[in-house]
């Protein structure tokens, strides 16, 4: 599979290894710092999940008037 054909939401979990370095942080330093960055890596990758998920229907825009009756 080429990097360019993979679906947004097939990638999630790649971003989910972002949190294995947060875990090391956590680990060597303070705990509250790294549950606040494991919460912010979650909080991006669930934005990113529903930003780049299809779109419901299709909306065509409304025909703009003349003006005239």
């Amino acid at each position: 599979m080429v990097l360019e054909e993979a679906s947004p939401r097939i990638s999630l979990p790649v971003g989910l290894l972002a949190l294995v370095p947060v875990a090391w942080y956590g680990l060597g330093s303070s705990l509250v710092a790294a549950a606040v960055s494991a919460v912010n890596v979650v909080f991006i990758l669930g934005c990113l999940y529903v930003a780049f998920g299809p779109v419901d229907g299709h909306h065509e825009p409304e025909p703009r008037s003349s003006g005239t009756s």
